[in-house]
């Protein structure tokens, strides 16, 4: 069986450069390392990554949880996580928590046993216990989407504020007034923001909002189908919905379908985030698009950062916040008499 001495001799270096290579220190040149891997493969020797966990305290494993991994936005995060971190020699772990903080906690308990490098959280709690137990797990984290008051670690977002302002500001050029909101779940960071937006928008234009037509969609596509029915169904129903993500999109899309109504010729929708085949749905949804590819390229470069920074000085939290862009499609018009 090969050993690390078999590397060292057919490459030419010393024991513990070869295995500072197969560790991943930036301290061996790109020349050399790859030279020790092709006298590693030659040899056919392979580290353990068990006994390297062990020694360093931590493995070449990256934590990734969220609160729906079938939410295109979360899937299309995770390739950029996942493409980031394999350059870079480390392997993604995802799971998906359900939108549960206790459900969360647990996970990253876990993941701290198994030694994981760091983790890119999508967080969903804000109690005081779980702020605590954020702060208290010892390990780099990088907060996306949600922010937490009280934790201390870096976080990457959108603007969520502009994102529903443009989308309120949008309906309202077509001259809707009667505008409904499907909320996202709670207590959440996004769900704030965004309701933020679209109150200050219709504010600053004048209109009086019908808080009745606020209405929670928890993120959901079901419980948004439920609730635009029940919009819908209303004597005096809004003329417009702006979905606060594109699950609920969808959820209300379907909803005005099967009531036998017209989109947009009896209600105008928009959705903040793109929405699955999009370019295939009729009609397209007029939405407001997050930078997802450049949120998780940043994300996953600010963790890497603070696991090489282990044992070192490392930057104070950092905050990094995307600007978002509008996509019109088909789906708004003005309102019907």
């Amino acid at each position: 069986m090969a050993t690390i001495r078999d590397v060292a001799k057919i490459s030419g270096v010393s024991i513990s450069t070869v295995s500072l290579a197969l560790n991943g220190s930036r301290r061996v040149s790109a020349d050399t390392y790859q030279r020790i891997w092709a006298a590693a493969q030659a040899v056919g020797y392979a580290p353990n990554p068990v006994a390297q966990s062990l020694k360093s305290g931590r493995s070449r494993l990256i934590g990734m949880l969220v609160g729906d991994i079938s939410n295109p936005f979360f899937g299309r995060m995770l390739k950029g996580v996942e493409r980031s971190a394999i350059e870079h020699r480390h392997l993604v772990i995802v799971s998906d928590s359900g939108g549960n903080p206790d459900r969360e906690l647990a996970i990253l308990d876990h993941l701290s046993r198994q030694r994981v490098a760091g983790v890119i959280l999508a967080p969903h709690g804000n109690s005081p216990e779980y702020v605590a137990r954020i702060n208290q797990l010892g390990m780099p984290l990088v907060l996306v989407d949600h922010r937490i008051p009280g934790v201390e670690c870096d976080f990457v977002g959108s603007d969520n504020t502009l994102a529903s302002a443009m989308l309120t500001e949008h309906l309202i050029r077509f001259g809707h007034r009667r505008i409904a909101h499907l909320a996202g779940r709670t207590g959440l960071y996004t769900t704030g923001k965004r309701l933020q937006g679209f109150l200050d928008t219709m504010q600053s234009a004048g209109i009086e909002v019908d808080a009745t037509l606020i209405v929670d969609g928890d993120y959901d596509g079901e419980r948004a189908y439920a609730e635009a029915m029940r919009l819908m169904t209303r004597s005096d129903r809004p003329t417009a919905i702006l979905a606060a993500n594109n699950v609920m999109a969808l959820g209300a899309l379907q909803a005005i379908i099967d009531l036998g109504f017209k989109c947009p010729q009896d209600i105008s929708l928009t959705s903040i985030d793109d929405v699955p085949w999009g370019n295939v749905i009729q009609p397209r949804i007029t939405m407001v698009v997050q930078q997802v590819d450049e949120l998780a390229r940043i994300a996953s470069e600010w963790l890497l950062e603070r696991i090489n920074a282990r044992g070192g000085p490392a930057p104070s939290p950092r905050e990094h916040i995307l600007i978002p862009r509008l996509v019109v499609g088909q789906s708004c018009a003005p309102p019907s008499s």
